[in-house]
């Protein structure tokens, strides 16, 4: 059986029809589930009860549950066990503007970054729009408070897995869904040229982030394998194009390593690079791992690299730390429950 979190509001109006109702029931369906958060068909008592059997017949509301919870200040980690066995994680982040959460989108990840945990184990499978939809609902519960922000950049490489992406978007962003505001959700990835072209038509205005973690091909080929495919120069060329047809500011992600990629000379090839785009650079503090051997750059090698940034009037920001007092790099808890 299909699991019913698959399903954009259109999409499952035209199998309510198919099972021979109205298509507006559809929005029953929708409202018990995504606004009064029920777990059983037999809950939705303005549905026929005839109506009711056929869809417990095709659909089960919800696959995944809370394996493990790690709580630190201002922090939750999630791992989740999976229908079939698998394992993913998701991040909730507490913020004086509202709760965030950075959400998995596929079991391992096959782009093989060598400073992430997650890349070290390989692509099990595409996760389905239901089962990151899901990470939403159970920490919600969990917590007792609505999620506002949504950030893909768990687990896995998100264009690698764009249709469901792309049908996740749609149901967390829709009305009569999770309601979250199509600027409060930010999709990442490590720069799968060919899905940049389609993302500005296709999310309906969500957030670009770029994971760049280095200003030139030479440094980025040795960290990170998918510039042996696309080099900088083809990300650039389609980010600025991304910018033009959708007027939208995109982020950089740089995760800052110690002795690779946090010299002065970095920062201004980077500050270079960006010179006149619509954009800012998140310098990320970087996790380290007992299975990687990649260290975090020092504070002061961090303030420089900010410092020359914003000299040369590049958007900049140090991304704030949660979760120094558990497993905080993204992967970890999935390889440490795995491997033990």
């Amino acid at each position: 059986m299909e699991n019913i979190y698959n399903y954009t509001l259109d999409e499952l109006g035209k199998i309510v029809e198919e099972l021979g109702e109205k298509k507006f029931k559809a929005n029953q369906i929708y409202n018990w589930l995504y606004k009064k958060k029920v777990k059983s068909f037999d809950e939705m008592t303005d549905l026929k009860k005839d109506f009711i059997e056929v869809l417990k017949n095709k659909f089960v509301i919800g696959s995944i549950k809370i394996d493990k919870k790690e709580e630190d200040k201002d922090v939750n980690k999630y791992l989740f066990k999976l229908k079939d066995g698998e394992y993913i994680e998701a991040v909730l982040m507490h913020h004086d503007y509202g709760e965030s959460i950075c959400v998995s989108s596929q079991i391992g990840c096959n782009m093989g970054c060598k400073f992430c945990e997650s890349g070290r184990r390989k692509k099990v499978r595409n996760l389905e729009s239901g089962e990151i939809v899901e990470q939403i609902l159970l920490v919600e519960e969990d917590v007792g408070t609505r999620i506002s922000h949504v950030v893909v950049m768990g687990i896995g490489e998100p264009f690698d897995n764009y249709d469901n992406i792309i049908n996740f978007i749609k149901i967390i962003n829709d009305p009569k869904g999770l309601e979250i505001g199509i600027r409060h959700i930010t999709v990442s990835t490590c720069g799968l040229v060919i899905k940049i072209d389609s993302f500005a038509k296709d999310s309906g205005g969500a957030n670009l982030a770029i994971s760049l973690h280095a200003p030139n091909d030479k440094i980025r080929s040795e960290i990170m394998p998918i510039d042996k495919v696309y080099k900088i120069k083809d990300i650039m060329k389609s980010i600025k194009k991304y910018i033009d047809e959708s007027g939208r500011r995109v982020t950089f992600e740089y995760v800052m390593l110690d002795g690779v990629n946090d010299s002065h000379e970095c920062a201004l090839e980077l500050s270079h690079l960006l010179k006149g785009l619509n954009c800012y650079v998140n310098l990320i503090p970087y996790n380290e791992t007992e299975n990687i051997g990649y260290k975090r750059s020092k504070i002061f090698k961090i303030m420089e690299f900010y410092d020359i940034l914003k000299k040369n009037n590049i958007n900049v920001t140090i991304r704030r730390e949660f979760g120094s007092k558990i497993s905080a790099a993204c992967g970890q808890l999935r390889s440490r429950k795995e491997e033990a």
